[in-house]
């Protein structure tokens, strides 16, 4: 009766949070499908963002996307590998590594924001850039992800980890042969989790990359990021509403995409990595 019960309540949770976000996903296509369109995606903001599109937009978002992640994946994947396999679980240094994570994991975005906008705008004179914005979020995603992929790696089997040594592979060689492949399951949900905060974060980019709506030249020009430009059109532009529900779509339609090619490329790495393996 117990366990009946409780996959009930399980199932019951379950369809709540689909009909949220189908609530949600009608509420955006409702309010902002009309407005979307290839001349939407394709012409530069006029009118403080009311009319014309979001091209500058869309490009400034991607920018500090793929900086996030290019800072983010190799030192995120590195500390996991150290917290993981060259320390012991109850290594002093290790012990303040997990706990400094575990803290950051929990600090408020505006927090990362003036953090952000002291070290890289200021102390290191990227000022509002696509950069500084960039590197800040990858601050923000880096805890969660490394503290998944750890958890992933440290879930793999330990006989896989004594094969490894009795056929004489050296330890760096039995990590990403053997043990990432069998984590990355971990540290697929860890790099989703971090694209999904990085798409949608508005605080932290306010003071970092910048405001402005122009086409970003490069990584040091400024620009505007699509939560910043949503929020922007919902809160200070009088008859921006139209426009920001239909950029909240496309940024919910991003967040879908990036999720669903994280999850190929993940599968294409492990399948080509197992298949170089059995050859």
């Amino acid at each position: 009766m117990a366990e009946h019960l409780f996959q009930f309540v399980i199932w019951c949770v379950a369809l709540l949070v689909l009909m949220v976000l189908l609530w949600l996903v009608y509420g955006l296509l409702d309010h902002g499908l009309a407005k979307l369109s290839f001349e939407f995606l394709l012409s530069e903001p006029q009118n403080a963002g009311r009319d014309g599109g979001i091209i500058s937009i869309l490009v400034a978002t991607l920018l500090i996307l793929a900086v996030t992640l290019l800072a983010a994946l190799p030192l995120g994947l590195a500390s996991a590998v150290w917290l993981a396999e060259f320390t012991a679980t109850h290594h002093f240094w290790a012990r303040k590594v997990r706990l400094a994570l575990d803290v950051m994991a929990g600090v408020p975005s505006i927090v990362f924001g003036l953090f952000g906008y002291a070290f890289f705008g200021i102390f290191m004179g990227m000022g509002f850039s696509v950069l500084s914005g960039g590197l800040t979020l990858a601050c923000m995603i880096l805890p969660v992800f490394i503290r998944t992929c750890e958890i992933g790696l440290r879930g793999v089997n330990n006989s896989w980890r004594q094969g490894a040594a009795a056929l004489g592979m050296p330890k760096i060689k039995a990590v990403w042969y053997i043990l990432l492949p069998a984590a990355m399951p971990a540290i697929s949900a860890g790099l989703i989790l971090g694209i999904g905060r990085a798409t949608a974060e508005t605080a932290a980019l306010m003071f970092t990359s910048g405001y402005v709506d122009r086409m970003p030249e490069s990584v040091m020009d400024s620009g505007r990021a699509l939560s910043v430009h949503i929020y922007d059109l919902s809160m200070n532009v009088t008859g921006g509403d139209a426009a920001a529900q239909a950029s909240a779509l496309l940024l919910l339609m991003i967040i879908i995409v990036l999720n669903m090619l994280a999850y190929a490329v993940t599968d294409l790495w492990l399948g080509r990595r197992l298949s170089n393996d059995l050859a």
